[in-house]
């Protein structure tokens, strides 16, 4: 049996609103291994003065301090003999709720429209988890498909410290509300060790994310990481039990439709060996292209493919 690891959230296994090569793992393991990360979510704004936060996150607000970006992320964890050019495997073993409660907000000058909505409102909001779904104050009540808005490895070296906020080839704030349990995320590897890290945890997000937040919540996951030695990606990647999902993202939604279509036409050569005029006509028929999130500077759009047309 393959060794099972466990890294919590805490002040001294965090980084708050950044990535960076230059990040010390806090747990080292062989490809093939699982974690568990424990996650939380969300600052003083958001979480305002509950009484009721995890221990581990009332000493994450009190001693550690947010740096470019608002999320609070577990790890990193290496894999040993991660190099660049390399590609980890992330299977999405389990998604866990850790908490009661959850929250979503509105900020002035953010979100998809902040000219109609220029005002602040954070709303705390119960999760039933025995039910596994969260009542609106408002009214209705939501059923909950929690998955992790940020899974990401370290970014280029070259990069230095990025903000936690822009989703990019490294993964990060990716927001795609199809990767759930049983999901596998595809990610190429920019750094040794590959260094991967997750958090912003969402109980449930609708595609566009398009108030700014998801229904935001502390989670904990469970990862099996794979290290494909050499095989390397350009861009995230994701197959779930029923699709295949190629990513893009850009300031310019177009662009980043552009890229995602892209992408899902290189990998269609790869799986059938289609000329590239021959996959962009299947994907005139049969790929949707999905708009991830509105959100985070750089917006994304991801394309699923069924693979049941591709058996």
């Amino acid at each position: 049996m393959t060794a099972h690891h466990t890294l919590t959230a805490s002040p001294e296994n965090v980084h708050w609103g950044f990535f960076d090569a230059k990040l010390k793992p806090h747990l080292t393991i062989d490809s093939g291994e699982t974690v568990t990360l424990n996650c939380v979510s969300g600052g003083p704004g958001e979480v305002g003065h509950r009484t009721d936060l995890l221990p581990e996150h009332r000493a994450i607000l009190d001693k550690v301090k947010p740096y470019l970006g608002p999320h609070i992320l577990t790890g990193p964890v290496a894999v040993r003999g991660a190099k660049r050019g390399d590609t980890l495997e992330v299977r999405i073993k389990k998604v866990e709720l850790r908490t009661d409660w959850s929250y979503n907000g509105i900020k002035p000058l953010r979100g998809t429209l902040p000219e109609d909505f220029p005002i602040l409102r954070i709303l705390q909001i119960p999760l039933d988890r025995e039910k596994m779904t969260a009542k609106l104050p408002f009214g209705p009540t939501i059923p909950l498909k929690p998955f992790f808005g940020i899974m990401a490895v370290a970014p280029r070296p070259e990069y230095g410290a990025v903000s936690s906020v822009e989703p990019r080839e490294f993964g990060g704030n990716i927001d795609c509300k199809e990767l759930v349990a049983g999901t596998t995320l595809f990610l190429p590897v920019w750094a040794d060790g590959a260094l991967f890290s997750a958090g912003d945890g969402h109980a449930v997000q609708g595609d566009g994310e398009v108030n700014l937040m998801a229904l935001e919540t502390a989670m904990s996951g469970t990862f099996e990481l794979i290290l494909h030695k050499g095989k390397s990606l350009t861009f995230p990647r994701a197959v779930t039990p029923t699709h295949y999902i190629s990513m893009g993202t850009d300031p310019d939604l177009d662009d980043a439709a552009k890229q995602a279509l892209r992408e899902m036409i290189k990998w269609l050569g790869e799986l059938k060996g289609w000329a590239p005029e021959d996959a962009y006509t299947f994907c005139s028929l049969a790929c949707d292209l999905r708009v991830t999130q509105l959100v985070d500077g750089f917006k994304g759009i991801h394309a699923m493919v069924d693979k049941s047309l591709l058996a």
